[in-house]
């Protein structure tokens, strides 16, 4: 009988991931977040919502500025996020395409902060990760700041994930504190995820 793989920690398959993403081409990330145009907005479109909290993608994340701008032509409330201190996501609207530098090598919109509840008013939220299991399971990059920010959503808001197709895995490391998601979407699919059933796959 062989040895069954060890499981990897979420350090190790955070660094496999990442390290992965540093060797993706410009054009695929280009390409990524023009996918992710259609299927995005169509959900919030689907769903009525009026407001949806998205980000800025920085490095090699799949590329989000497209994103922006269809649900800014949706004519939807963008929340963006502002990174605290304290390990906490604050909130702003986005408009007009008006941001600024901030800490982490990210950019957040300059106007007035909300505050961290300020989630509550979304009904779609978008977030970053580096992998996720087709029963929803998020790995993000280790800092807790959306874990945290989920935490304070409304149990019918709906979770959407951003990832590139090779970043859904078969299981990611989970614990107590980690939020799911409802959706994960990639370049080719979208994944409405049944936590402990598997995945239905949309094209």
């Amino acid at each position: 009988m062989s040895a069954q793989a060890p499981v990897p920690s979420k350090a190790d398959l955070r660094e496999q991931i990442l390290a992965r993403r540093e060797r993706r081409d410009p054009d695929e990330r280009r390409a990524a977040g023009d996918s992710f145009v259609t299927r995005v907005v169509d959900l919030a479109a689907q769903h009525q919502v009026d407001t949806v909290t998205a980000y800025f993608s920085v490095g090699d994340e799949p590329e989000t500025g497209p994103l922006l701008a269809g649900l800014r032509a949706l004519g939807v409330t963008i929340l963006l996020p502002i990174v605290t201190p304290h390990r906490i996501l604050d909130w702003a609207e986005y408009s007009d395409g008006e941001t600024r530098q901030a800490g982490f090598g990210l950019r957040e919109p300059t106007g007035r902060a909300l505050g961290p509840d300020a989630i509550q008013s979304a009904g779609l939220i978008i977030c970053p990760g580096v992998a996720a299991s087709p029963r929803g399971d998020r790995l993000g990059r280790g800092g807790g700041y959306y874990d945290g920010a989920l935490s304070r959503a409304l149990p019918s808001s709906l979770r959407c994930l951003l990832l590139y197709d090779d970043e859904v895995l078969e299981s990611v490391p989970a614990e107590p504190h980690d939020q799911p998601v409802d959706i994960v979407v990639t370049p080719r699919r979208l994944l409405h995820a049944s936590p402990g059933r598997g995945a239905a796959v949309s094209p």
